[in-house]
């Protein structure tokens, strides 16, 4: 039952075409950039999107209410008092005994508290020099740390970095035919040096004897490189990419041309919009901020079960302390004093375990997983609106048709409170679906992590394909969100329709 195609006509063919890729969209002289008339999107999402932050907010405050991290960042003793902290001010150590060595008959407290001393840092001024050398261990003693008395010229690496990535793209404004065609060339050039180098190693090792079955397996890198078949494998690969890369440039050299104007373009629309290069900046506070409120949350989750403290007789024989210490009286260790209980000396107050019976303790997994969730779903969003505020600044560029002229007032700071005005529902909903596909990676990598041990192999090889597909399903949605942001920023239209046309308009291009 199938269809005879000799009596379908050539035009009813190409008629589908269009089906799979999308109409092209036809020229409009009168359009100038990203409209202007546009209303708000992904309503739903939006809110959905705010209920989550304000939830988020509020874990965060009851998380600050209940969480002390004190617990980790002071070591404890065997009654549950911090070290370092009043009453224990000067003492920031804790003392604890060596299990592995048996306690000799010194009054082992006596000469901790007397005797005995922390090591100190041992302190070397070095002469004035540019850079420091790192002394890290010799002689098996400890390292000797020096101080910096000089500023080294590794400090200064980022603003070096935006110094050099700053002439780079004057240098694309002017030169950046020459730029790309040598670094096409030099490539190239690496490519055949490697082969070169390669064929006169496996030359060299024509007489060699050494095969893999006489070396094994080997952690020392250097003895593979002494068997001919390693270089000759070398050989094999280099010259297969050499030779992709040959027909990629003879076969794409249109397209070459192309990416270099574009290039060009681009390099001259950073010049005439300087504020892009600072943009980065702000989306990096964004983060460093997501990043600081996700650590602090999850450090005062963890930290939030209030420790439970009992009155403990230390000697039971003594007096009538079986009957009047029963294990279950509770205590302040800081308000406690022994002579609370006459009868019993040495009663003491003990921390015996940290309370999780209340609704709060009880869900403590349960909002640390949220605690992710959200930080992601953030991150992501920080990430997106980064993308569509610079997508609608190179826009409003793009369409200027007398540059700079017609260039708006103030393209990205437009662009970005168009964004926030209009668009945080789409942005959320493109970040929300990459979240999900982020969290189920997570899940996957809890198990494999838990089935490590375990010697399944269908379990594992299910596993590493649930991975490797889910990495591949996280790129290829970060790639078709950042050209659904781009849709978003010029045309305004929510993210379901920005992404089925930027899904066609990439494939009317797929080779480019």
């Amino acid at each position: 039952m199938g269809v005879d195609l000799r009596h379908v006509s050539h035009t009813s063919l190409t008629l589908t075409l269009p089906s799979l890729t999308g109409e092209p969209a036809a020229y409009d002289p009168t359009f100038n950039g990203p409209i202007h008339n546009r209303s708000c999107t992904d309503i739903i999402c939006c809110v959905l999107f705010m209920l989550v932050v304000t939830g988020y907010l509020v874990v965060g405050i009851l998380a600050w209410l209940y969480g002390d991290p004190r617990h980790v960042l002071y070591p404890r003793n065997s009654t549950g008092m911090f070290c370092g902290v009043s009453p224990n001010q000067d003492k920031p150590n804790v003392f604890y005994f060596n299990i592995l060595n048996c306690a000799t008959a010194t009054n082992i407290m006596a000469a901790a508290l007397n005797g005995l001393q922390c090591p100190t840092t041992q302190v070397r001024n070095t002469p004035p020099c540019v850079c420091v050398r790192l002394v890290i261990c010799h002689g098996g003693q400890s390292a000797i740390v020096y101080t910096h008395t000089h500023s080294c010229l590794t400090h200064s690496g980022l603003v070096i970095a935006m110094v050099v990535s700053l002439l780079f793209l004057l240098l694309l404004r002017f030169l950046a035919a020459i730029l790309i065609w040598i670094l096409i060339l030099g490539v190239l050039a690496v490519g055949a040096f490697g082969i070169w180098y390669c064929y006169r190693e496996y030359a060299m090792l024509a007489n060699s004897t050494v095969t893999y079955n006489n070396v094994g397996f080997s952690t020392n890198v250097d003895v593979y490189l002494q068997i001919r078949d390693t270089w000759l494998a070398f050989l094999i690969l280099l010259s297969v990419a050499e030779a992709v890369l040959l027909l990629t440039l003879i076969f794409l050299r249109t397209r070459i041309l192309i990416a270099i104007a574009l290039i060009r373009e681009s390099s001259k629309a950073v010049s005439y919009m300087m504020t892009t290069l600072i943009y980065p900046l702000v989306s990096f506070v964004f983060l460093v901020v997501c990043v600081s409120y996700w650590g602090i949350t999850a450090l005062y989750l963890a930290t939030s079960g209030a420790p439970v403290y009992n009155v403990v007789a230390l000697n039971m024989s003594q007096s009538d302390c079986s009957t009047v210490i029963t294990g279950n009286q509770t205590c302040d260790p800081l308000a406690f004093n022994s002579s609370m209980y006459p009868s019993c000396p040495s009663a003491r107050c003990v921390f015996i375990k940290y309370n999780k019976d209340g609704l709060f303790q009880r869900n403590l997994f349960n909002l640390q997983i949220y605690n992710v969730f959200a930080f992601l779903w953030c991150v992501n969003f920080v990430i997106a609106l980064g993308q569509c505020t610079l997508a609608g600044a190179f826009a409003s560029y793009y369409w200027a048709f007398h540059k700079p002229s017609d260039i708006p007032t103030c393209p990205l700071a437009s662009s970005f409170m168009r964004a926030l005005r209009y668009h945080v529902g789409s942005l959320a909903f493109g970040a929300l679906i990459l979240t999900i596909v982020q969290i189920i990676r997570i899940i996957l990598e809890y198990i494999d992590h838990k089935c490590r041990a375990a010697q399944n192999c269908c379990v594992r090889f299910i596993l590493c394909c649930l991975k490797c597909c889910f990495w591949c399903l996280e790129k290829f949605i970060k790639f078709l969100n950042r050209n659904a942001y781009i849709m978003i920023a010029i045309y305004g239209k929510n993210f379901c329709v920005s992404a089925k046309n930027a899904f066609l308009l990439l494939m009317r291009n797929i080779i480019r």
